[in-house]
């Protein structure tokens, strides 16, 4: 007799302190069965043997009407009396292999995993699937003293899982089960999770009905969406090679989405440059919102084009925190620009735990800010400004890093490099004087920002049956951020080249002026796109 194969997508945990006031429990689990559940773990820490097994044993009726296998937490002995599908251990419970030993090779059982070595230990010995976590921190069990995961950690675990198959857990709800997903697939074998595992979303719902068919809707969606090749970052739509011209020509079409639309771009960003980027989301045809009220920005939210997090100042972190979620909850793009990230620990940890809350879209920084994020010493930081020769590839650093992040990744410089973790694209345009006006990167990041708006926009027209759908965003953003940074550093060349420039003063308000003034026949005139083999 051989194992069953089992569907993983929706990995229910019980847990009867949970139930709201005046719920049943055995009412509560088959409403949830009915809503999409295909796992259910009976977990009873604090419960005596007898009432465990009673409660194992009318779960697996309800469980076996609706053909969806049963897991028994941890008790050896439970799980001999009832006989459910299988066991799941702890690292501090049973050693897997006298499990195995007790509940014979028919049985599957699966292993909590909070780390690489607890992952190979899994795989060599036996494990039918592992329970990776903690995510995020949960009310549901006590993890203060574990680190926490997050949807890039959980993503260095699955590269060593050699096909066994793997559900989160820990802290996931369904505003956050999006970012998961697509932030959790692996660096190196871009293999993803095979469900999720929930708690509280589930069993505290007065209607645990609809929020398990919410949550099964949006792994199912991700699922299409890895089959289709249509997914955030580098399962973005650019599915096949493009040449440098038909990259440069797709990026150039984007202008007239942007000025036929007028996306909202919605920019917490730094002080030093609020007027500035407001002036050049408004030059190039878009229009800029600079709301930074954590009550403001969740209402904001479904209205805009796309989310820029600019830190430079880091006086709004509260705001960018329910920006970056409500972003992701409503499928809008997110361009995260990391200022001078790698010059303090409390910009580092700023850093982490805005990339805890919420997946970005694009990375953009200089070469000191993506070392930083790719924990290199190459290129060293002094405040704001990278220090030192430059990176020695730098193609594969932004390659790596948007493969780790599953976010394109945009390093400006006097080349800039723009990777999705496959293709890797090399610009040369722009000029010196960008180098001594301020904001001139974070001005990128408005420009990159609205080309993102523009980039989804033009995928949602061109596939409206798709539009409703629960991926975190939609659009080919490898594109939209490059014509972002050929639209700004075209106009910065436009401008720089005027009789009346002077030096940077001049320069400031010229490049506002060809922001305005430049179009698509300049971009296909003057882009310089390479795509590099790396």
């Amino acid at each position: 007799m051989g194992k069953a194969a089992i569907d993983y997508s929706l990995y229910l945990v019980t847990g009867r302190e949970l139930l709201p006031e005046g719920k049943d429990y055995y009412e509560s689990l088959e409403e949830a069965l009915q809503g999409g559940v295909t796992v259910v773990q009976v977990r009873e820490k604090d419960t005596d043997t007898g009432e465990f097994v009673e409660i194992a044993r009318k779960t697996k009726e309800i469980t076996d009407k609706y053909n969806v296998p049963l897991f028994i937490n941890d008790r050896i002995d439970v799980f001999l009396a009832v006989r459910p599908a299988g066991l799941h251990i702890g690292q501090s419970d049973l050693p897997l292999a006298r499990a195995r030993e007790l509940v014979g090779d028919d049985a599957l059982i699966g292993v909590s995993v909070s780390n690489v070595d607890e992952a190979r230990a899994a795989v060599a010995g036996g494990a039918d699937y592992v329970g990776v976590g903690a995510i995020w921190d949960t009310g549901s069990k006590d993890v203060t003293a574990k680190l926490k995961l997050a949807p890039e950690g959980a993503g260095v675990v699955l590269d060593v899982l050699e096909g066994v198959p793997s559900v989160a857990i820990g802290g996931i709800h369904p505003p956050n089960v999006p970012q998961l997903l697509h932030g959790s697939v692996s660096p190196v074998n871009r293999t993803a999770l095979d469900g999720v595992a929930v708690i509280s979303a589930i069993v505290s719902s007065a209607d645990p009905r609809a929020a398990a068919a919410g949550i099964r809707a949006q792994v199912d969606s991700f699922k299409r969406a890895r089959k289709t090749g249509n997914t955030q970052a580098v399962f973005s739509g650019a599915k096949a090679a493009r040449t440098p011209k038909e990259l440069i020509e797709q990026s150039a079409a984007l202008m007239a989405v942007v000025r036929d639309n007028t996306p909202l771009v919605h920019q917490l960003t730094n002080n030093v440059v609020i007027n500035d980027s407001a002036n050049a989301t408004l030059a190039v045809g878009a229009s800029p919102i600079m709301a930074t009220n954590p009550f403001d920005v969740k209402d904001l939210s479904p209205a805009i084009g796309a989310l820029l997090v600019n830190f430079g100042t880091i006086t709004d972190k509260a705001g960018m925190l329910v920006a970056g979620r409500e972003a992701n909850v409503n499928r809008k793009p997110v361009v995260y620009d990391p200022v001078a990230v790698g010059a303090t620990a409390f910009r580092r940890s700023t850093s982490k735990e805005l990339l805890s809350h919420w997946q970005p879209t694009v990375i953009k920084g200089n070469p000191a800010e993506i070392g930083a994020l790719a924990e290199s010493t190459e290129v060293a930081s002094r405040g704001v400004d990278a220090v030192g020769g430059g990176f020695a590839n730098p193609g594969s650093v932004v390659k790596v890093l948007a493969r780790r992040k599953n976010a394109i990744v945009v390093m400006t410089g006097k080349h800039d490099y723009i990777s999705d973790g496959e293709t890797v694209l090399k610009t040369s345009n722009g000029v010196d004087l960008l180098e001594v006006i301020t904001g001139s990167g974070c001005m990128t990041g408005t420009i990159v920002a609205t080309f993102c708006a523009a980039a989804r926009l033009h995928f949602l027209a061109s596939n409206a049956a798709v539009e409703n759908d629960s991926q975190l965003v939609q659009g080919d953003h490898l594109v939209g951020a490059l014509a972002g940074v050929l639209v700004f550093n075209i106009a910065a060349e436009l401008a720089a080249a005027r009789p009346d420039v002077k030096g940077p003063g001049t320069f400031r308000a010229a490049l506002i002026d060809e922001l305005y003034n430049v179009r698509a026949a300049d971009v296909l005139a003057r882009a310089k796109v390479e795509v590099l083999e790396v």
